[in-house]
């Protein structure tokens, strides 16, 4: 039995689990030998490209050493424990109080197991590599996300990097510095802000050292911290327990309490019922260690997050994980669960046995009420240098994952090119020097809230992701991690946006400022285009178009909302680059299809030729910058191409209601792509989009081409021919240019008399010509419409009593510019005098294509009205088609880039 095995699926490869009841044991790589014998499976084939399935990641990946112990249980305990565990315990309960701080540990927590569930979910969906959580949601929400919130989490280990090497460097200070616990009035290190950024400096470069040997330096020396620090906070547990009530010196770092008096105790009374009942309710006080500032519910949870933020930690050694899909979320869950029973047991202790004024100015309490005081200095020093040493080898794969997928293109470089033995060497410099930078804050609680607020963006798309996932009902999201579900990724989403701006709205502000920008900015210029990563956004989209599409009824339609919906009938866009950006002008924010045909036998093609093809047209709008789609297909002729295109176009109430074909006539093709604004070398390959030779065969012949004609408005389709729009110069349009004008000609001058300005076509026309002037780059010309008065001239007037009758009293003018006062047109009305419409039909034709030349001196495009192809058997077509397309040839003869309409359905309303 075969099946796919979920969470071990990627871009590159399928993997194939097989297992049996009753099949006797083979080993992996004879089965995997047999299996690709049966299925004709090539030993090193690619699975995309030649159909075959690729088992090469099947076997153990190079490089990957890593457990679920050393990779991640012991980085997310250690980055949890990190500066908070033992030196901002007594500022967090002391000023929150135990019920408070019980509860924010309980809001973090649950916000940090939603996430949790989240990671798990993306990290058992498939093949995790390097760059943990941004590679997780760069290939959910695509390169523009991925990349912006890449650069964030990026910065969020810089920062808590720089945070733990803070509470580093203080409690160095605190035990080895001026009066310190351990050298009294005999300082080994002195103490100041340059005095503190120099032990920063040296324990952000022993962090460097050990980053510079590599991962499994790392996890080795992550596993022996871990020992130490538990061993640590036991000492501390059995501290609580055990020892009396005593007194204990505030520290000289604490000059707010010192200002008052140079010897002050506090009282440490061990456990005592009393102690617990004064310590249950908030009393927030001055923070000795940020000049005084008084704090506050956010600014104690803001400390108390960015010690519980690093359940990525496991995450970001993905690249160095043997399993990801199971270590991940069996690490994090663990680290989660250890440290929260930790974090409750220590605040609950140190309610029970500290008395509230040791607790708000005496920070590192736990060491002089412990047992052997090393213990806890040693912890202090162990928790926070593997915390800070954890999040700057994050940092440096995160910075290393952003560089090799250029999101910022050759400004990351230089990183690719520093790695030596797989170690990303430039990458930790730069990591190293981007700290030193931070670590110039100074004030350890200032660091934390930037910390927290990052991180919480960070956690915030993590969730955004699998949401997205989850609402677009993405087949391929199938998570083996079965505690997932959208619920969870909505409260954790809702909660992290929540407490970023409770710790401090400006923060959270910018840092969702600076993300929105880099998202503007990766989609606009990044060189990042992989679509192999996939998009949430094309999901969402897709999952959302579905579902309106079904609501989008045609039985509902109204003259009102309508809009043309065009499909242009494109022989080779070589020389229609000008028509195909016209009419993305014309579409007024409706459908656009661009359509060909390819004329063969499909019968006896192996491949669908369209296939191949359609990723050249799919480059051509790219290219030429219109809003359109691409339909191709495979006829014996080009008319029945045409048929099949008008039919299988669009979907739903979304289908094409106008179709455009450009002109038949025997100007000579020429190649935009060499000579114009449209010049590109990117179909040069291949003999892509082939010109008609000059003097050569043609598909289509003038019988075909009008029978088309005929075929579309049986079909119940406006339609529109298209003239010399190679002419089209959109640059001498406007102010300062030559061409001022859009005409239009609501006359049908192959039968004047039965002439209507108010007929279906001429009411399509003006619509057309009207949303044509609405456009940006059309919007400065003027529309003028043309008429001719039917009461001058013995052979135009009016036989037809009855027709007569709609001009008795009122002048067509005026009939005219009441109907464009009633559709909101504006435009210029113009008599046509001069035309002896009483000569021949040829005669007539010719003498109004004069007419039309000598006032369109100005024009940039011109409407006229499209007669309806003669009705002829077939036997008739040669001769009378001939004729029709003869004389719609004379009338547009050299005139301006020119619109033949023929409407068939109403188009305009003068209600509300």
């Amino acid at each position: 039995m075969l099946a796919p095995e979920t969470g071990s699926t990627n871009s590159d490869a399928v993997h194939i689990r097989i297992h049996s009841e009753k099949a006797p044991l083979i080993s992996g790589r004879s089965m995997l030998r047999r299996l690709g014998s049966l299925l004709g499976i090539k030993k090193s084939s690619t699975a995309m490209s030649d159909g075959y399935v690729e088992f090469s990641n099947l076997e153990s990946r190079n490089g990957r050493t890593l457990g679920t112990f050393a990779g991640v249980f012991s980085p997310v305990t250690l980055s949890m424990f990190s500066a908070l565990v033992f030196i901002r315990m007594g500022y967090i309960v002391g000023n929150a109080g135990l019920l408070v701080t019980l509860g924010q540990f309980v809001i973090a927590y649950a916000i940090l197991v939603f996430t949790v569930a989240s990671i798990c979910a993306i990290s058992t969906n498939g093949a995790v590599e390097g760059g943990g959580a941004y590679f997780m949601i760069s290939r959910t929400l695509g390169p523009e996300f991925g990349g912006s919130i890449g650069t964030i989490f990026f910065m969020a280990n810089i920062v808590s990097s720089a945070l733990c090497i803070s509470g580093c460097a203080e409690g160095i200070v605190e035990n080895f510095g001026p009066n310190g616990y351990f050298t009294g009035s005999a300082s080994i290190f002195p103490d100041g802000r340059w005095w503190r950024f120099l032990y920063c400096t040296v324990l952000n470069t022993a962090n460097l050292v050990v980053c510079l040997i590599g991962a499994a330096m790392f996890a080795k020396t992550s596993v022996a911290i871990l020992a130490v620090v538990c061993i640590c906070l036991f000492s501390v547990f059995i501290s609580f327990l055990d020892r009396s009530a005593m007194e204990v010196p505030i520290p000289d770092a604490n000059t707010i309490v010192k200002n008052i008096t140079d010897h002050l105790n506090a009282s440490y009374t061990g456990m005592r019922l009393d102690t617990l009942m004064s310590n249950l309710y908030s009393n927030y006080s001055a923070d000795y260690s940020s000049s005084g500032s008084i704090s506050s519910f956010a600014s104690v949870f803001g400390v108390l997050f960015s010690g519980v933020t690093g359940i990525m930690a496991g995450a970001n050694m993905s690249g160095e994980l043997q399993n990801p899909g199971k270590n991940i979320p069996r690490g994090t869950l663990s680290g989660v669960l250890f440290t929260f029973v930790c974090y409750i047991l220590l605040s609950i202790f140190t309610a029970a046995t500290s008395s509230r004024f040791l607790l708000q100015n005496n920070f590192i309490y736990m060491m002089p009420t412990n047992i052997w005081p090393p213990f806890v200095a040693l912890g202090i020093l162990t928790a926070t240098f593997s915390a800070g040493l954890s999040n700057l080898i994050g940092s440096s794969r995160v910075l290393e994952a952003l560089a090799k997928d250029n999101v910022f293109g050759s400004g990351l470089s230089f990183i690719t090119t520093g790695i030596w033995r797989g170690n990303p060497i430039a990458a930790v410099f730069t990591s190293w020097s981007l700290v030193q930078t931070i670590l110039l804050i100074g004030s350890l609680n200032t660091i934390a809230q930037i910390n927290s607020v990052l991180f919480l963006l960070s956690y915030l798309a993590t969730n955004l992701s699998c949401l997205g996932l989850e609402l677009a009902s993405a087949p391929n999201f199938r998570p083996t991690f079965n505690y997932f579900t959208w619920h969870t990724a909505t409260i954790g989403l809702v909660g992290t946006l929540i407490m970023m701006f409770i710790i401090n709205s400006i923060y959270a502000s910018i840092s969702i400022i600076i993300c929105l920008i880099l998202i503007i900015v990766l989609h606009l210029f990044s060189p990042s285009k992989n679509a192999a990563w996939g998009s949430i956004s094309q999901a969402l989209i897709f999952h959302q178009v579905r579902k309106y599409l079904l609501m989008l009824d045609s039985r509902k339609d109204h003259v009102k909302f309508w809009r043309p919906q065009m499909l242009l009938m494109v022989a080779s866009p070589r020389s229609s680059c000008f028509l195909i950006d016209f009419v993305n002008d014309l579409k007024k924010g409706g459908l656009y299809v661009i359509g060909h045909v390819k004329t063969g036998e499909f019968s006896g093609q192996s491949v669908d030729p369209t296939i191949e093809e359609y990723p050249k047209w799919l480059s051509l709008v790219d290219h030429l910058k219109v809003k359109a789609f691409v339909e191709l297909t495979v006829t014996k002729t080009v008319r029945e191409g045409l048929q099949h295109l008008i039919r299988i176009s669009g979907m739903g109430a979304m289908k094409p209601n106008t179709i455009i074909l450009g002109f038949h006539d025997e100007e000579t093709p020429r190649d935009f792509f060499r000579d114009s604004k449209y010049r590109t070398e990117l179909f040069d390959q291949s003999n892509s989009f082939p010109l008609r030779a000059i003097g050569g065969e043609r598909t289509l012949d003038g019988v075909q081409y009008v029978g088309m004609c005929s075929d579309v408005l049986r079909m119940k389709k406006n339609l529109c021919l298209c003239r010399n729009f190679h002419h089209l110069d959109k640059n001498m349009m406007g102010k300062g240019g030559s061409l001022e004008f859009i005409d239009v000609w609501p006359v049908n001058f192959f039968n004047p008399t039965e002439q209507d300005p108010f007929d279906t076509t001429s009411l399509f026309m003006m619509q057309l010509a009207c949303i044509i002037n609405m456009v940006p780059s059309w919007k400065g010309l003027t529309l003028r419409v043309f008429y001719v008065d039917v009461q001058e001239g013995g052979s135009l007037n009016i036989s037809d009593p009855g027709r007569a009758g709609h001009f008795v009293g009122v002048s067509i003018e005026a009939r005219i510019r009441k109907l464009l006062d009633m559709l909101r047109i504006s435009a210029q009305i113009q008599k046509v005098s001069g035309w002896n419409g009483g000569t021949d039909r040829g005669g007539r034709v010719l003498e109004a294509n004069q007419i039309i030349r000598r006032r369109s001196g100005a024009t940039a495009a011109v409407f006229m009205y499209l007669p309806a192809p003669p009705s002829a058997t077939s036997w008739e077509e040669a001769t009378f088609y001939q004729e029709y397309l003869h004389l719609l040839g004379e009338l547009t003869l050299g005139l301006p880039p020119t619109v033949l309409v023929h409407g068939i359905s109403a188009v305009t309303s003068t209600t509300l």
